[in-house]
């Protein structure tokens, strides 16, 4: 059959401003829809990837017509579910009701029927949880003539009702999955992370876990409960994966996993492999500041790794316990330093609008980022997305904005009772102006520069921070403005 999985058209202004764009868009290769696409492959199946981050909503539709699928899987967020409607609509209505047309994604997996019920008749079926398996039997389904009936993970319309069918177990051996058809993606140089967070090009992304068994109020899970923690590939699985990756040009590789060291013996194998076999990449990764210690960061540094990302969150140890971190200012501390100790580049993001937060908190949480000093910090504002605890518990912290588009960590979505959504605005902006503008940052990233494209990346960054700049002056300029 022939199958087309398709992310509706987006652009970076979109979700950033953009004065600031340049410097804060990224493009991740999107690995649950190139996992679906080999599945799919490897069935014999005819797929085609189509990423609305690169093109317009016409040329989506004009390439379309001219391959005519009878399936079309429409990925969604939640900020893009307006897109992925539209797309629905008009994919619709050039190709008729011939083409079954479903979506996926963290959005549907979230709300599950709802968005069949808000979607009218735009589709055909809901498909939530990992979607690998689900995707590859409604295809079968459809190919033999059969309903959808007790296919696990699908929700669908039988006449006038919407069927919810039962959720699908959790894949529990990754090793039998094929690897992501990333060949589907075209040209893979498309596909950067911000400036300053890659050394080499091309980046390709690669996840060798599933799941966290950690409880973080404002994270989504497939698995909210965490019955299942984390699902590790073998180390085996992962190193064959890495080596198809440089077989394929890629020269850097950024581990997604919630934390690559979950696990810590199979981290440090891991690590320990990648050095032995001599494979010739960059690497970033991301860890629990309680997982790692300087041992493990010396191995990760001595394969290649030169960055790795620690959750920081907050410099406020009360508003870690609120978010149920479970982890310490002492920790983040140790973690920061053991990294940058053993040549690690460190980014910690971190964020404003927790529940109970207050305003001269948030200011703590800025003091603290500067006093820990990291190579990158990013400042978001809490996003309490479908199916986090936070959305699900919402009366108990605060109030959120009914506007899916705010559903950003830029949109400020969500404010806690204990803050404005002002005040979170305002915490950013101070955020950014306070720990990039510092002399001795400015210094430390001149001193660095050692290429054209260094100086491209301090150029563009640079001129986001100047607009961040001229953004908070003009906001206190008609703050003083007399009344009318």
């Amino acid at each position: 059959m022939k199958c087309a999985l398709i992310i509706p058209a987006w652009t970076p202004e979109d979700i950033f401003s953009k004065k600031t764009s340049a410097s804060q868009i990224n493009y991740w290769q999107p690995l649950g829809t190139l996992y679906v696409a080999s599945m799919l492959r490897r069935a014999g199946h005819e797929v085609r990837f189509l990423n609305g981050a690169f093109r317009s909503h016409q040329s989506l539709l004009d390439e379309l017509q001219e391959f005519s699928p009878s399936f079309a899987g429409i990925y969604s967020t939640t900020f893009g579910w307006d897109r992925a409607k539209t797309a629905a609509a008009d994919i619709r209505t050039l190709l008729g009701p011939s083409v079954f047309i479903c979506c996926g994604g963290p959005y549907p997996t979230a709300v599950k029927e709802a968005c069949l019920k808000d979607s009218g008749t735009l589709f055909d079926a809901v498909i939530y949880g990992e979607g690998e398996m689900t995707s590859l039997e409604i295809i079968e389904r459809l190919e033999s003539g059969r309903t959808l009936e007790s296919v696990a993970g699908a929700i669908y319309r039988e006449g006038g009702r919407i069927i919810v069918n039962a959720e699908r177990p959790l894949i529990q051996d990754l090793d039998a999955l094929p690897f992501p058809a990333r060949d589907l993606l075209g040209d893979a140089g498309l596909y950067v992370p911000p400036p300053a967070t890659y050394k080499r090009k091309p980046v390709a992304v690669l996840i060798t876990s599933r799941g966290c068994n950690r409880k973080c109020i404002y994270c989504f899970q497939i698995d909210k409960d965490r019955k299942s923690g984390i699902r590790f590939r073998s180390v085996e699985n992962v190193l064959s994966e890495i080596e198809h990756c440089l077989s394929q040009g890629y020269r850097e590789i950024k581990f997604i996993d919630d934390t690559l060291a979950g696990d810590y013996d199979r981290a440090m194998q891991l690590a320990r492999e990648i050095k032995n076999r001599k494979l010739d990449f960059t690497w970033f990764a991301s860890a629990c500041v309680n997982q790692v210690d300087k041992p493990l960061l010396q191995a990760f540094k001595d394969a290649g790794c030169w960055a790795i990302l620690f959750g920081a969150e907050s410099g406020v140890q009360k508003n870690l316990n609120a978010i149920r971190k479970g982890t310490t200012l002492e920790q983040i501390r140790k973690a920061v330093t053991a990294a940058q100790e053993v040549g690690l580049k460190v980014s910690t993001p971190f964020m404003f609008g927790i529940p109970g937060e207050t305003f001269e908190e948030g200011l703590e949480t800025i003091r603290f980022a500067i006093d820990l000093n990291p190579d990158i910090a990013n400042f978001h504002a809490i996003t309490p997305f479908p199916g986090t605890h936070l959305y699900d518990n919402l009366e108990q912290y605060g109030t959120l904005s009914t506007d899916l588009t705010d559903y950003t960590y830029q949109g400020a979505a969500f404010v806690p009772y204990t803050m404005t959504r002002d005040q979170i605005i305002q915490l950013r902006q101070l955020a950014f102006k306070k720990f990039y503008a510092r002399p001795s940052f400015i210094l430390k990233r001149v001193l660095e520069l050692r290429s054209l494209n260094d100086v491209r990346v301090a150029a563009r960054s640079a001129r986001s921070l100047f607009w961040l700049f001229a953004k908070d002056n003009l906001l206190t300029r008609m703050k003083k403005q007399p009344a009318a």
